[in-house]
């Protein structure tokens, strides 16, 4: 993998900083994860998981739903409060990827949704390897747009800006890690009910456009707004938005 320059670490770091500031509406307007694509990722017999960098806990509510023990970790203040506020019963604790606040193989499953971008992934994937039991996993999610439908592949054309920039499920080179066996890739079809104003609240909500310069923040969204009121399939009322949840696995050595 090419080493980022000093300007793209930068860019990364704030849009990593990004969300805190709209921690209400990301945990309104962002979709949730499939529960095939969990499933896919969980070793067998299961039964203690961490949410890494959980965010508003979008991840949490689906491994709630499989009935597994949840941890979350979460480095942004405004973020763990939201978190809290949905899940009252799941533990969140101040940490990060690189620094999980976590015993060794005090888990057996690792998931981030939206975030593995996000990590200095050596040292994530040892401080991570370190809080897995063999045999576990770690997993990393991400809910994109589905481009084989024509009008979702023209959406997502729209709306990027300057600060766009390709994330790790779409490079042919996936990580690699000596703790870890290879990483395998799977996508699972998704979809999210929304109207074209939710579709804009989200949207407004990825790091791409938080971090752009005001002008090019409200031109893409003006763009989107024009788009979604032209298109047959979202010009009335409500319409599911085709997603695809790619997910990265790993087994634990």
């Amino acid at each position: 993998m090419t080493d980022p320059t000093s300007a793209d670490q930068e860019l990364l770091a704030r849009r990593a900083r990004s969300f805190g500031a709209r921690a209400h509406a990301y945990a309104e307007h962002r979709p949730d994860y499939p529960l095939p694509a969990l499933r896919w990722g969980l070793p067998g017999g299961a039964g203690e998981v961490l949410d890494l960098a959980a965010g508003t806990g979008k991840l949490t509510e689906g491994l709630v739903a499989l009935g597994l023990r949840v941890t979350a970790v979460e480095p942004d203040p405004a973020m763990r409060a939201e978190f809290t506020r949905h899940h009252p019963a799941v533990p969140v604790l101040d940490g990060t990827a690189e620094h999980i606040p976590l015993g060794d193989g005090a888990v057996d499953s690792v998931l981030a949704g939206q975030a593995f971008h996000w990590f200095e992934l050596d040292k994530a994937l040892t401080e991570i390897a370190r809080v897995t039991r063999p045999g576990g996993t770690v997993v990393a999610l991400w809910n994109h747009d589905d481009v084989s439908v024509p009008w979702a592949a023209e959406l997502g054309a729209l709306t990027s800006t300057g600060v766009t920039r390709k994330f790790l499920w779409q490079r042919a080179d996936l990580p690699s890690h000596p703790d870890f066996e290879p990483f395998e890739r799977g996508p699972f079809p998704h979809t999210q009910r929304r109207t074209a104003q939710t579709l804009v609240d989200t949207i407004a909500t990825h790091s791409h456009l938080l971090t752009a310069p005001a002008g090019e923040r409200e031109a893409a969204l003006a763009r989107l707004r024009t788009f979604l009121a032209n298109t047959p399939e979202t010009a009335h009322g409500e319409f599911d938005l085709p997603i695809v949840t790619t997910v990265l696995r790993a087994v634990r050595k």
